[in-house]
């Protein structure tokens, strides 16, 4: 799990689009601190911090402590709106954690040794199914990726969630069944070979065609 940071944040009196617009307009983002039973808590954070953090990777599963008069709030992202054409930060909410928390996030997957993979080398093609996986996990023990080892793959082999081990405490949130992450898939050429193979097989031959008169 990537290590926590601070943000530094100041409360928020005023809500609505007119508010909202005002406080970017002067280079801070809107945001909300919820959950943990607790009211919500309207907060700015100042624009260029959380803009590095959004696209630095790792935003929604790194713990972030929001520093807001003079009090620490540990906290997970939990989703952000950008502005279509600029991706500028405009909204953020974040989820209120503590060390018993579980929480269920996506973290991404990173697919490792390519080139180990038999069916890669013969001119397969890595078809990813899935780029992250839905996670049930602790707050403070999110992992950054789950890595799958493609060493030893062949053309035509699949890569299930049952194959693949989790840190310990953290589970699939989709559990009642064993979904595919991934393939190795035949390249184009081969493909098309094998279904002209396939084809030919399934002709007549001359001598069935005359047995069959």
């Amino acid at each position: 799990m990537s290590e926590a940071y601070e943000l530094k944040a100041e409360a928020r009196e005023r809500v609505g689009k007119g508010s909202s617009r005002e406080i970017r307009r002067n280079g801070k983002v809107p945001a909300v601190i919820y959950g943990d039973k607790q009211a919500p808590v309207s907060i700015t954070l100042d624009y260029k911090t959380l803009y590095y953090k959004i696209h630095g990777g790792g935003f929604k599963t790194t713990i972030a402590n929001i520093l807001l008069d003079g009090k620490s709030i540990q906290v997970l992202p939990k989703d952000f709106q950008l502005d279509p054409v600029s991706d500028k930060p405009v909204h953020v909410d974040f989820l209120r954690v503590s060390a018993k928390s579980m929480v269920n996030v996506h973290v991404p997957i990173h697919f490792l040794h390519e080139e180990a993979s038999p069916g890669i080398k013969r001119g397969g093609v890595l078809n990813i199914v899935r780029h992250d996986i839905e996670l049930h996990a602790p707050a403070n023990a999110i992992p950054d990726a789950i890595e799958i080892d493609l060493t030893g793959t062949q053309i035509g082999d699949s890569i299930h969630i049952s194959a693949v081990t989790l840190p310990k405490g953290v589970t699939s949130v989709i559990h009642d069944r064993d979904f595919t992450i991934a393939t190795i898939a035949a390249p184009a050429v081969l493909a098309a070979e094998e279904e002209t193979t396939e084809a030919a097989a399934a002709e007549p031959t001359e001598t069935e065609e005359k047995e069959g008169e």
